[in-house]
């Protein structure tokens, strides 16, 4: 076969900061995609792009040639309008799992292909496979039967969704090459856009805990997928929201599950159920719902009927008890005062590195550890009361999760300014 171009050509473009072709960006995704571009041509790439950006054309072309490079999926055969929500990671995040089953309730139906965690962020995979039972590969025939059951499911992407990202995502871990915008936004939108869904809510988080910790950074990586999304068709928009201090109050993957069973038993932390309800509100707004009361579906019991249906339908069984960590510990207050912050970052890191997370991709993850939080910012504590409680398998664990805790609150005096953080939604884009 004769090449239409080189890999080196269009490196060189990139490298003296050129605007890349439709064609050479058609050509280096298909070519990279079917080997015909080696790792380290396409790493020379990504670095160009790191260093040099793109262009909005350049973008939304490199997120088409993404998507074409496998299948698209239609959703046409439901009877319900479809949306989806987009979470940019962040520790304690746990908010899809009561969310799907929420604007399922209310009349929508949720498509919600879904990954695992890596490093300090939590994957919503991860959280429901402790589950007993639950299944995350679906085929896209069952992935239709369960929505047309129940009106929402959470799954893996299949091998034929995006093929070209999933490889260049794991090239872009090992090549110092995650932390570009133009690559970020293609490769979330590439898998969203090929979803099928009609309509998307971004929550791009920002703040100490996140991926993307300025907050300016995460409002301009929302303005591109915004822009990404429409340009495709499907209604998007986008909410920056705060990860300075965890959500919730548990981190890690069946600790999670019980925290998202008591939002949709009409509890749980404020925080997780405000957010919860604001983005479903996002998402039945975008697919013209507008007389639907998410906060009610939360309390009468439609949400967690969803649920069960739902967890049930892809294998799990609902009551099952969740895993429990063989080991435990508690790390107490070492002054009376109010907390006046908590690093969400240390706070993920110390999860990790306590089994509930993984370090690379295809490593396995404790069902059972993480940390329960027992007190957050602007809440008054007593010396020696529990701030958190560790949980693992591995005892030998406690250690380093500790160190990454040491000065992971601040405890003193409430001053007239109250407490610094920044606000839930920071901004909204559209």
């Amino acid at each position: 076969m004769i090449e239409a171009f080189s890999a080196a050509e269009v490196i060189a473009a990139k490298r003296d900061k050129h605007v890349l072709s439709d064609a050479q960006i058609d050509w280096v995704i298909d070519a990279y995609t079917r080997g015909a571009v080696a790792d380290e041509q396409m790493s020379a790439l990504l670095m160009a792009i790191l260093l040099n950006g793109m262009q909005s054309q350049e973008i939304s072309r490199w997120t088409d040639a993404m998507i074409n490079s496998g299948e698209r999926m239609n959703w046409s055969a439901l009877s319900r309008p479809t949306v989806d929500k987009h979470s940019t990671g962040g520790v304690g995040d746990k908010i899809t799992l009561p969310l799907a089953p929420l604007v399922a309730a209310c009349g929508a139906a949720v498509p919600q292909l879904s990954g695992r965690g890596l490093g300090h962020t939590g994957g919503t995979l991860d959280k429901l496979e402790s589950i007993p039972g639950w299944r995350a590969s679906l085929s896209n025939d069952e992935m239709l039967k369960v929505l047309q059951d129940c009106g929402a499911v959470i799954c893996a992407a299949g091998a034929g969704l995006a093929p070209a990202d999933k490889k260049l995502y794991a090239l872009r871990d090992v090549t110092a090459t995650v932390e570009s915008i133009p690559l970020i936004a293609s490769s979330i939108m590439s898998k969203k856009i090929a979803e099928g869904t009609s309509a998307l809510v971004l929550d791009v988080k920002t703040g100490k805990g996140a991926f993307m910790s300025d907050p300016e950074k995460a409002k301009e990586l929302a303005h591109v997928m915004v822009e990404l999304g429409k340009r495709a068709g499907v209604n998007t928009v986008a909410l920056v929201t705060a990860m300075d201090i965890p959500l919730g109050l548990t981190a890690g993957n069946a600790l999670e599950v019980r925290e998202s069973i008591e939002v949709l038993s009409g509890g749980g932390p404020e925080d997780v159920v405000q957010l919860t309800v604001l983005l479903a509100q996002e998402m039945l707004n975008l697919v013209g719902i507008k007389d639907a009361d998410p906060a009610a579906a939360l309390k009468n019991g439609k949400a967690m009927d969803v649920w069960r249906t739902m967890i049930s339908s892809q294998g799990g069984d609902p009551d099952a008890k969740l895993p429990v960590a063989k080991e435990n510990t508690v790390v107490r207050a070492d002054k009376d005062g109010t907390i006046l912050s908590m690093d969400a970052m240390k706070v993920g890191i110390a999860a990790w590195r306590l089994g509930a997370g993984r370090s690379r991709q295809g490593e396995s993850v404790q069902a059972g550890a993480g940390i329960e939080i027992h007190a957050k910012p602007g809440d008054v504590i007593k010396a020696g009361s529990p701030l958190y409680t560790l949980h693992t398998d591995i005892a030998a664990t406690f250690a380093r999760a500790l160190e990454s805790l040491e000065n992971s609150v601040e405890i003193g005096e409430l001053l007239a300014g109250g407490i610094d953080r920044l606000p839930l939604i920071i901004e909204r884009i559209v």
